[in-house]
């Protein structure tokens, strides 16, 4: 901008129109659409997984509402990410290339794969599933080297502290989404099961090496550099949702054996490495909580709606389900209590993040206000 001319005097500044928030409705959209977290297909995951365990557990009514409600979530978040991406092309690829803000477009891979796994468990559609399944493996193709990719060639970058986070993990839930999906498919899937089935096998193995990779380097920024309150962010209860959803995926692996010479083959150490994923998932737990108590509690960090909180309901969903589910396939009937009492703490925590969502499509519709 080049500078004032004379004529513009402060008196003058103070007669001029003030810059206030955007007046109309299509301005506001507008206006969250460039300002659309990437991570924001989480409210999908969120929604998904807990439709899903709400269906295992007997509570069939809330499970279809979660489930049509997830669609409209879906279709709304991919028409705000067109709109990003056509007029807002710039701060899209910024994102891209962004250490904290660039993980977050995996979640549009576990999403796509999560609402797949809905439509398969609730509504008995494996044509849909099978569609949701392609297109979250070429999202997961495309994002992921193009994310990873732009990370490793960038020329400025963030120091470690700075630059990892629980986010990270997204990566891992969106490779252990696509196994997950396709193992669940892979009978739909008949002429090419074998092949499926491979794929699944191979995404499982892979999400858990880059699980490995990755918290490695967030567990010695936790230990070894120092933690303010701001640093954890909601998405640190993806360390436990990682292993969570990877808990899942094996015991979608274990129950498909008999179907795959392979898998038939590979079934003890199918189980001892699922029965790994779900022990690692649970000690992360009592841990998370208490960094939580200790974030909220004792450093008094405000506790306000954000959208990378769906980040945090959606492992509490997925731990109910693959806690469910291994029961089912291993003799752990003694854990049953387990998913009987976090589907309501799973619950709870959709619903109070889902009214913070409400709160803000409220005040988005409303406008601002004392605007002439």
């Amino acid at each position: 901008m080049s500078p004032a001319s004379p004529s513009e005097s402060p008196a003058a500044e103070s007669a001029a129109p003030v810059v206030e928030a955007p007046s109309t409705l299509a301005a506001r959209v507008l206006a969250g659409a460039r300002e659309l977290h990437p991570a924001y297909f989480a409210l999908v995951m969120a929604t998904g997984i807990i439709s899903n365990a709400c269906h295992l557990l007997g509570f069939r009514l809330i499970a279809l509402a979660l489930l049509w409600l997830n669609v409209v979530f879906y279709l709304s978040l991919w028409i705000m990410t067109s709109i990003r991406l056509r007029c807002f092309t710039s701060s899209f690829v910024a994102d891209l290339r962004d250490h904290n803000r660039g993980v977050g477009f995996f979640t549009m891979i576990a999403g796509t794969c999560v609402l797949g796994s809905q439509c398969q468990i609730i509504l008995a559609r494996p044509e849909i599933a099978a569609g949701l399944w392609v297109i979250g493996l070429l999202l997961w193709v495309l994002l992921t080297y193009t994310v990873f990719t732009n990370l490793t060639i960038k020329h400025s970058k963030p120091e470690l502290a700075r630059g990892i986070n629980g986010g990270w993990l997204v990566a891992v839930v969106g490779t252990q989404a696509v196994s997950l999906l396709g193992g669940q498919v892979s009978h739909y899937l008949e002429p090419s099961q074998q092949g499926v089935l491979f794929v699944s096998l191979i995404f499982w193995l892979g999400g858990g090496m880059l699980y490995v990779w990755i918290i490695s380097l967030i567990f010695y920024r936790y230990t070894f550099f120092a933690l303010e309150p701001s640093d954890l962010a909601p998405p640190y209860w993806i360390n436990m949702g990682a292993m969570a959803i990877s808990t899942l995926a094996g015991t979608v692996l274990i129950d498909q054996s008999p179907a795959s010479p392979l898998l038939e083959s590979l079934a003890p150490f199918l189980s001892g490495v699922t029965l790994l994923f779900w022990a690692t998932a649970t000690w992360w737990i009592p841990m998370l909580i208490i960094l939580g108590v200790w974030r909220h509690g004792y450093r008094r960090f405000p506790l306000r709606y954000d959208p990378l909180y769906w980040g945090a309901v959606f492992p509490l969903g997925m731990y109910t389900v693959c806690t469910d589910r291994l029961i089912q396939v291993l003799p752990l009937e003694f854990l049953a209590p387990l998913p009987r009492a976090f589907i309501y703490i799973a619950l709870g925590a959709w619903a109070l993040t889902f009214c913070g969502l409400i709160g803000m499509l409220a005040r988005l519709v409303r406008g601002p206000r004392g605007n002439a």
